[in-house]
This record gives C-alpha cells, sequence and structure tokens, in this order.
C-alpha cells in the first residue's frame, strides 16, 4: 500500500529517535499534539518538512519521522523561505522559540511574514533561554532573575503577536502547550491556510522558568479569553466581558443588565477576518491586565510570495524566451586569460 493510500498514525509521525527534553517540559505535549494532528489529517511524510534553529525546542525535527532540517541560530525562516520557493508542493513547518526566532532570528521572522511566505511557524514561548541555562529572553516579564540578570531585566518585553501582525502574517493564533484540543484545532487551519502561518505556544520550562504561565493554564476560566467567531469577548463564566472605552481603550466590563454593569450587546464581538485594527486590539490584551486570548486572532487572504515569484518568471519566460545561461555568462565586459596569463 502506498503511503498515499495509507492512512497514517501518531505512530507512523514517531521518529525512532529517543526523545530528550527535561521531565515535565511543555514541548513533549506540543510534540504529540502536532503528531496526532497531523496523521489526522492525511499528511504526506515524503513531502512535510519541518526546519528549526538553536534550542530546545529546535530538536523537533529529530521526532519527526519526515524530512527536516536541524539548522543554524534564528536562520530557520530564511532555510525555510528557500526550500519552499524552490520547492512550492512541500508543506514546510518552522519551529522556533522566543530566543532563536525574536532576537538573533527577529529580522529573519520579519520578512519571512511580510513577504507572505508560504511557512507554518510555529514560535515556542516560555520566556526563557532553556538550552544555554536560563538566560532572560526577549519575551522575559520586566524583573525576571536570570544568571545573565541577577538582580532582574529591566527590559521591557516583546509581544509576539503584535510582531507577528505589524510584520504582516495573515494567519495569527495563540494556544497552550497542554490544550491539545485548541491546538489541534488550530493546527488543522494553520494547515489549510496558504501563507504566513504565526502560532504563539505558551510553554512551560519546568527548568530556567517553571510556572511562568501557571495562572493562565490552570484557571482558564478567569486568565483566559476563548475566540470564538461571532461570539463576544467574555471571560469568567460569561460574567466578565471587554469593551472599548474613550480613545479605543480596551476595558473589562462586569457583563449583565443591572446598574453598573455593561449589556451583552455591547462587549466585543470576536471576528478572524475582522480590520487588523481589531486583531491588534486583541494581541494588548496581556497578563496581568488582560485574561490572555486564545485561539484564532486574525486570518487573511492574500498572495503569497511564492505565487508572485512564479507569476513573475512566467512573465519574463513569455516576454523574452528561456534564458541561455551561457549566453549570459559571455555578455557584456569578459575576457578570457590563455596558459601565458594573457587576456583576450
Amino acid at each position: 500500500m502506498t503511503e498515499a493510500l495509507k492512512k497514517l498514525t501518531k505512530k507512523d509521525l514517531e521518529s525512532d529517535q529517543d526523545v530528550r527534553w527535561c521531565p515535565g517540559c511543555g514541548d513533549y505535549a506540543i510534540l504529540a499534539t502536532v503528531q496526532r494532528t497531523l496523521a489526522q489529517l492525511g499528511i504526506k511524510r515524503e513531502t512535510t518538512v519541518f526546519i528549526s534553529g538553536i534550542g530546545c525546542s529546535s530538536r523537533f525535527p529529530y521526532y519527526m519521522n519526515t524530512y527536516g532540517f536541524h539548522t543554524i541560530h534564528g536562520r530557520a525562516p530564511a532555510i525555510a523561505s528557500g526550500l519552499k520557493i524552490t520547492r512550492p508542493e512541500l508543506d514546510v513547518w518552522v519551529i522556533t522559540g522566543d530566543g532563536d526566532g525574536l532576537s538573533i532570528g527577529g529580522n529573519h521572522m520579519i520578512h519571512a511574514l511580510r513577504r507572505n511566505m508560504d511557512l507554518k511557524i510555529l514560535l515556542f514561548n516560555n520566556q526563557i533561554y532553556g538550552l544555554t541555562k536560563g538566560q532572560y529572553s526577549p519575551t522575559s516579564a520586566m524583573g525576571t532573575r536570570a544568571p545573565s540578570t541577577p538582580t532582574g531585566s529591566i527590559d521591557h518585553p516583546l509581544n509576539p503577536i503584535s510582531l507577528a501582525l505589524g510584520s504582516g502574517a495573515t494567519f495569527v493564533a495563540r494556544a497552550a502547550d497542554t490544550d491539545a484540543k485548541l491546538l489541534g484545532g488550530i493546527l488543522q487551519e494553520a494547515y489549510k491556510h496558504k501563507g504566513a502561518v504565526f502560532i504563539e505556544l505558551l510553554q512551560n520550562c519546568p527548568v530556567f522558568n517553571d510556572g511562568v504561565w501557571e495562572g493562565v493554564k490552570e484557571d482558564p476560566a478567569g486568565k483566559q479569553i476563548a475566540l470564538v467567531e461571532g461570539k463576544p469577548l467574555v471571560f469568567a463564566g460569561g460574567a466578565k466581558g471587554i469593551a472599548i472605552g474613550p480613545g479605543l481603550v480596551p476595558q473589562i466590563v462586569d457583563v449583565g443588565d443591572g446598574p453598573g454593569k455593561t449589556p451583552l450587546s455591547e462587549i466585543l464581538v470576536h471576528t478572524e477576518r475582522g480590520s487588523a485594527l481589531y486583531a491588534n486590539l486583541l494581541a494588548q490584551l496581556v497578563q496581568p491586565d488582560f485574561p490572555i486570548p486564545m485561539g484564532i486572532l486574525y486570518r487573511h487572504d492574500k498572495p503569497t510570495y511564492g505565487d508572485l515569484a512564479a507569476h513573475q518568471v512566467e512573465d519574463a519566460v513569455t516576454r523574452a524566451g528561456r534564458g541561455d545561461l551561457n549566453k549570459l555568462m559571455y555578455s557584456g565586459m569578459v575576457w578570457e586569460v590563455g596558459a601565458d596569463g594573457t587576456r583576450h
């Protein structure tokens, strides 16, 4: 039976490598969900590639029974872009972390997103450098004490969702490492999307930043806003919601019809295909001031870099014919150097 006809299982996507992460690491849960979901989607292993940079999460390609590259620090989006543009039939996934993808790799991340490269980028955010023993990262909260900041970080943290939206990603989502149901649903939608996908994964590092997302994950009713198409932004069992105050400032309100409460009709209603302004407003809902929106924040359809490049090449061939590399090499100011060193 050929791979195309065989129904894959999670086990089919597990490689023969021993999974080596620290006990309790959120990467285990993410790996299991990705394997399970892609098997359900019926992917072809021979046309699926996982590309990573450097970091704990970047061991991911070793554990996927697909093609893959473990590349260099921060350069996974660039290498993935090169592969996708030359082999457009491949499904290319990028695995990165908050340090790898947003610090040394920030420039590559921005340009892969702004070009709308047809890549599925999963960014594991544990707010710390784990592989290099706990230095603070671009997403670490102010005051984070680490070997590189023994008296506490004074950096303002980077917002990954804001970066993705500002760079031009056309599919932006967020899930927690242990929320297999939500993450699985997001992965299914991301797989169908044609364009730059950016998924932030709130991931726990039990050794160097344990419990950084503990409140968010252990109290989803009070610390998360479930993003459901066409549904209002409510939490705490529907008792609280997000409304817009003066100056387009989001605010938490009590939902209801009584005195001092805001009617449900005045609560913001979620739409994945809303304006970029709305999506950026969602990105600003962060701890500790707001519960965190979880799900698909934004999606938009527009031509990918690969499609535009292919059309440009087709137009050039139609207009000028197929190129002649030998003719190109000998055009303009060229000369040959003889055995005696003279030029002709």
